[in-house]
């Protein structure tokens, strides 16, 4: 619909309001509007605006943006797309200013509805504004600029003092504001970022350090042929390339902030604090804040990009602050920034069944044919493709399969030999089958995990797959020790709290391998992982089942440093004494066995085949956490039961497993383990399972814990089997949330200041490289 329509008749629409920013001079940009227009003609304004028009917008209807004559119409009808609202900040700038800016020099800052009606009632706005923030290094020179003389007359730079004071007394020169709203929202927003108490933040971030305990993780490797020793060597040059994808894949920017942040951690104690958090985190959110940014664009990566502008002389060219989202996105890098999930699956509707299976596949991303340059496929409406992980991380990948087969050459033991030489095979490829099966077959004293496995990151659809790496050597004794486990599953899957018709009878033994850690990279960040099943991959589940990897240093380590003090800070002191290494170390067997058991490939009521993962999609990875926590309790019990395992653990087990949700939930409540265990504290204490005393101690109720963990694993397991995502929704909304217990038990552990995890060194590492 034609513009001037839109405020004649007040229609809801969306527009874009883009400031720019210089950052050395702490000015805004300005633009005085052309005489010409209908609205505020020859007055100063916002650097660069303009309408989303129903081609750019994601729309529900296309067509139906400006149409809608209420508020509630408008929000019902437009999903919102930030990325198309920046092809619209690129185009108005390059038209209005001749600024041609890539998407990351563009800040979303909020939305913000702007109401007014001007020009004795023939002009009524009812414009949702997504607001933009640029922020350059210094000011554009202004003979740099392209002026569109149709829209603009002119342009400058004002201080954001003077602006507000222009405002504040209503100068005739500018466009009317209030100085609150909008205006406001953004002065607040750029003068906290830039004059903020630098040692507020120094303080502030080294407490958030101090939330991770540093810990040496050492193993022994004097058991190892010296052809081990150098395939290890390769091996973690290989594994540090897998930091370099995963630092690709949660975001489109995210290395070269990272190499921004390296580069300039020595200038500084409050530079080395930012680059030792972002360590941890592996991007600028944090982890144990439910992903809220510890950074802002001010302390973003600076770009030079000279082609931005026309050429001026003596001028290198513009410089900006590359900027990042103030919420993390959901569809990390494995999906076009622009794509929402309605998008994804209307394409997915006209794929062919491989092509449906690549798209949703572990080891692909989705890219656009627009963004790229390359044509649509012939007769295919859709702007969206699929990337083998194989071609988009080719550079990286190419290297590593070098070093693998070098590492797979020198290797002792045929079973690791067959591991690198397939896995490097497969990192070409782009076909991990053969690999995970030689991985889970793998028998050799070192011990090795590196690929794409984890799909967490993939907070849109939990499709994607994350690539990451877990260099140990295998503890033969503990190894033997825990057998038991792996042996059990079928007898576990057919007693499973569940009706027989989801049950399988085909549940293949697990083989279970404790090694102690010697160094991990990749998707490792935040807190630590204390053991992993895989792979996740269902043809190979149901074909060859899955293996475990149990990590007993790092167990060991967060039992000493974390657990204990939170027993010691949370428990009644009846119960403290029954919280001990090895209850917590068997819990955590018994978890990573019940990855293995249960729904996976199933059968929807229409008859079709599919898997829980796809049905639940973005939920599956928080209950599946949840059911292994869980059902590993009710597997505990049956086994001590049959006489499996001593009756002396019944008590211990609980006990230590209401320490370690306290642990878990501290990760936050946007990670899937955090989610898990926060849903099954609640429904426990529900049930009157957990019990919370006056002293805000907790306690276990002996007589009423087995039924409820009985019939939670019911519930979880009875979901996964009907793919119910509805029943899934339902059950995380209701239990995965912050109650009041549970806000108990992290006031008292922060007063106490137990740490929340472990941040691993590893010496071993820089003695092989040292050595080598």
């Amino acid at each position: 619909m034609y513009r001037g329509a839109v405020h004649k008749d007040g229609d809801y629409h969306r527009a874009v309001h883009v400031w720019i920013f210089a950052e050395s001079t702490q000015q805004l940009l300005l633009q005085q509007r052309a005489v010409c227009k209908d609205s505020w003609p020859g007055l100063w304004d916002i650097s660069s605006a303009g309408h989303v028009s129903s081609g750019d917008a994601s729309l529900i209807t296309a067509g139906k943006l400006f149409k809608l004559s209420s508020k509630k119409q408008f929000l019902d009808n437009v999903v919102y797309n930030n990325m198309n609202c920046l092809y619209v900040c690129r185009r108005e700038l390059q038209e209005e200013l001749g600024l041609t800016l890539p998407t990351d020099a563009f800040e979303l800052l909020f939305v913000f509805l702007q109401q007014s009606v001007t020009n004795n009632g023939n002009f009524i706005n009812n414009e949702f504004d997504d607001v933009y923030l640029v922020t350059t290094v210094a000011p554009i020179p202004l003979e740099a600029f392209t002026l569109q003389e149709s829209e603009v007359s002119a342009v400058k730079y004002i201080s954001i003092e003077e602006y507000k004071q222009a405002l504040a007394k209503e100068d005739p020169h500018y466009v009317p504001n209030s100085g609150d709203g909008q205006y406001g929202q953004l002065f607040d927003i750029i003068t906290k970022r830039y004059q903020c108490d630098v040692e507020a933040r120094s303080l502030d971030l080294q407490k958030k350090l101090n939330r991770y305990a540093p810990i040496s993780l050492s193993a022994e490797l004097t058991g190892l042929s010296e052809g081990d020793k150098e395939a290890l060597v390769l091996v973690i040059h290989a594994a540090r390339l897998m930091d370099d994808i995963f630092h690709q894949q949660v975001w489109c920017s995210n290395p070269s902030l990272r190499e921004w942040l390296k580069r300039r951690a020595p200038v500084s104690q409050f530079d080395n604090l930012k680059w030792l958090y972002y360590s941890i985190n592996k991007s600028p959110w944090s982890c144990l804040d439910e992903n809220e940014p510890f950074l802002t664009t001010a302390d973003s990566a600076i770009k030079l990009l000279p082609e931005a502008t026309k050429p001026v002389a003596g001028w290198k060219g513009l410089e900006y602050k590359a900027a990042f989202p103030m919420q993390k996105p959901p569809a990390t890098n494995f999906y076009p920034p622009d794509m929402d999930k309605m998008e994804f699956e209307l394409w997915m509707k006209g794929l062919s069944g491989d092509e449906k299976q690549d798209a949703a596949g572990f080891f692909s991303v989705i890219r656009r044919h627009s963004d790229s340059g390359s044509n649509k496929v012939a007769g295919s409406a859709s702007d969206l493709y699929s990337v083998p992980y194989s071609q988009e991380y080719s550079s990286f990948l190419a290297k590593a399969a070098e070093l693998l087969h070098k590492a797979g050459d020198l290797a002792s033991s045929p079973s690791l030999k067959r591991l690198l030489h397939s896995k490097a095979d497969a990192f070409l490829s782009n076909d991990y089958y053969e690999s995970d099966i030689a991985w889970i077959e793998l028998d050799s004293k070192v011990d090795i995990t590196i690929g794409p496995y984890e799909t967490y990151e993939d907070v849109l659809f939990g499709y994607k797959a994350t690539f990451e790496a877990f260099i140990g050597v295998r503890d033969d004794k503990a190894t033997a020790q825990v057998k038991l486990f792996g042996d059990h599953l079928q007898v576990l899957e057919q007693n499973l709290p569940l009706d027989a018709i989801y049950k399988s009878s085909e549940v293949i033994s697990a083989p279970i391998r404790v090694v102690q850690l010697v160094y991990n990279s990749g998707d490792v960040k935040g807190p630590q992982t204390v053991a992993f099943n895989l792979p996740n991959d269902e043809r190979i589940v149901n074909d060859r089942g899955t293996s475990m990897v149990m990590l007993k240093n790092v167990s060991e380590a967060k039992f000493k440093l974390i657990l204990q003090p939170i027993a010691d800070a949370c428990i009644i002191k009846e119960q403290r004494e029954l919280v001990d290494f090895d209850s917590f170390f068997t819990h955590t067997i018994c978890h990573e066995c019940c990855h293995g058991i249960g729904p996976h490939t199933i059968t929807l009521p229409n008859g079709h085949k599919s898997t829980v993962r796809l049905e639940l999609q973005e939920l599956h990875s928080a209950l599946e956490e949840a059911k292994a926590d869980i059902v590993g309790l009710w597997a505990l019990k049956f086994l001590i039961h049959k006489g499996l395992l001593p009756e002396s653990l019944v008590k211990s087990m609980y006990v230590s497993f209401l320490a370690g949700c306290f642990r878990s939930v501290r990760f936050g409540l946007e990670e899937a383990h955090g989610k898990g265990q926060a849903l099954q504290f609640n429904w426990l204490f529900e049930k009157g399972a957990i019990i919370l005393h006056p002293d805000d101690a907790f306690s276990v109720d002996f007589d009423k814990i087995e039924d409820a963990v009985e019939s939670l694993s019911r519930v979880i397991l009875t979901t996964q089997a009907k793919g119910d995502k509805d029943a899934a929704q339902q059950l995380l909304a209701k239990y995965c949330v912050m109650t009041d217990p549970l806000k108990v038990a992290l006031e008292k552990l922060e007063k106490v200041q137990v740490p929340v995890d472990i941040a691993p060194e590893f010496p071993v590492v820089n003695q092989l490289l040292q050595k080598k």
